[in-house]
């Protein structure tokens, strides 16, 4: 063979040797790309599972999360009802089992005096401007002035013995219209069932549920439903007959300048407003003026005798007074059935008008609170009579206003006035002057 072709044939079997070395590589790349492809492509696919996995995770522990709080929103709810349920049937078992109690009663009346709004002021100024004073007693009248201080009001003392008015303050008021009067209107109820023979002060009455009181207590507490039960034993008819003879629906005075009328209404109060229940406890839909009042206690307190009242403008009208009878009512029986009542609203430890002692005590105070408002105002009544040492004496206090005023408020003013003539040695007793005969 010449030594060309061993040189082709050499040169042949390198090419055939490079190029099987360069195959290998191709084939290793293209092998581990793939590989690198599929692991790329698993590691994708797993963390896109992965992804999804958690977005599901999520959704679910979302989903428990609701659900979980959907129980316990149902749980509580349902504790909810039941503790609603439970304290309602509670309040319900309360109430069915105090309804007899008079607890019940006491917290209703509570809630609707803390619910009223007053409008009306309890104080005012220049309360005497353009009374006329020159025939009253001056001592009484300063007394008067002084009790009564700065509170919107009247106060009235009289002489039952003769039905003088010795002094009367704030004559604008005094002589007005009126108001309602309240627990004041009692008085009146209690002499009428007297009277008629329903009652006498020991008998019990039966309210209901079994709850009973007599007259001396239901007078001193002010018990409501007491006389609503005598209103509605008696009847309107015989309740407004009485009322009339005491000296209600008519003028007080004789000749008193500016006096006005009060109203006693010639119609029972409607069954949805109480009727006359609630006219013989509240006195609803009666206007009565103080001097009126004043003439019913001055009664109560002469025995019997409803005199005019009169108020001397002149010291001459004073020397030359002449006492004037209205009628003679026929209660001297009865009166000592009520005075107990009357005495235990000062002198008990229940009664109403008990704020008058922390001022006096020095002799028995009798008389009768009364409380109750209208359109914002609120009224606040005590009348009162007293056996002192100096001879008989009825005091009215009325005042309007608002939450300050009410029927204790002027017996705690009375106590002021009895204390203050008391101070000034008013009450001393009247002696007869050998050389003259006459009364000091």
């Amino acid at each position: 063979m010449s030594r060309f072709a061993r040189l082709s044939i050499a040169v042949v079997l390198c090419l055939g040797l490079c190029a099987g070395a360069y195959a290998e590589p191709t084939t290793k790349l293209t092998k581990r790309h793939s590989a690198e492809t599929v692991h790329a492509t698993a590691r994708t696919t797993r963390a896109k599972t992965t992804k999804k996995t958690a977005k599901t995770s999520t959704k679910a522990r979302k989903r428990t999360t609701t659900a979980a709080r959907k129980s316990t929103s149902h749980t509580t709810a349902k504790k909810a009802s039941v503790k609603t349920r439970s304290a309602t049937a509670t309040s319900v078992s309360k109430h069915r089992r105090g309804r007899r109690s008079r607890s019940v009663l006491a917290v209703r009346r509570t809630r609707r005096g803390h619910a009223e709004r007053f409008t009306a002021s309890s104080y005012a100024d220049n309360l005497t401007l353009g009374d006329v004073t020159a025939g009253e007693d001056p001592v009484v009248r300063a007394a008067a002035i002084e009790a009564l201080g700065n509170m919107n009001g009247t106060a009235v003392a009289i002489d039952p013995d003769n039905g003088r008015i010795l002094a009367m303050v704030n004559q604008k008021l005094a002589l007005s219209r009126g108001a309602e009067p309240c627990s004041t209107i009692k008085l009146t109820v209690a002499l009428a069932a007297l009277e008629e023979g329903i009652i006498t002060k020991d008998t019990p009455v039966n309210m209901g549920h079994g709850y009973k009181v007599d007259l001396t207590y239901a007078l001193a507490k002010s018990i409501n439903p007491y006389f609503e039960v005598l209103g509605r034993t008696l009847g309107f008819e015989r309740v407004k007959h009485y009322a009339n003879q005491f000296g209600l629906g008519e003028l007080a005075g004789y000749h008193i300048q500016g006096e006005q009328l009060g109203v006693y209404p010639d119609h029972e109060l409607p069954a949805k407003l109480g009727g006359v229940g609630r006219m013989c406890s509240f006195g609803e839909s009666i206007s009565m003026t103080p001097l009126q009042l004043g003439a019913i206690v001055s009664a109560i307190a002469n025995g019997g005798t409803l005199y005019y009242l009169q108020h001397p403008e002149t010291p001459e009208e004073v020397a030359t007074f002449v006492p004037r009878v209205k009628r003679t009512l026929n209660i001297a029986p009865i009166i000592p059935e009520i005075v107990p009542g009357m005495a235990g609203a000062v002198g008990s430890s229940y009664g109403t008008a008990r704020s008058l002692r922390t001022t006096f005590n020095e002799f028995p105070v009798m008389g009768k609170t009364g409380t109750c408002s209208n359109d914002g105002t609120r009224f606040g009544w005590f009348a009162s009579y007293a056996n002192t040492p100096s001879g008989r004496i009825v005091t009215v206090f009325f005042l309007e206003g608002g939450r300050p005023t009410f029927g204790p408020k002027a017996a705690a003013l009375t106590g002021q006035f009895y204390r203050s003539l008391w101070d000034k040695s008013y009450f001393v007793a009247k002696t007869t002057s050998l050389e003259t005969g006459s009364l000091r």
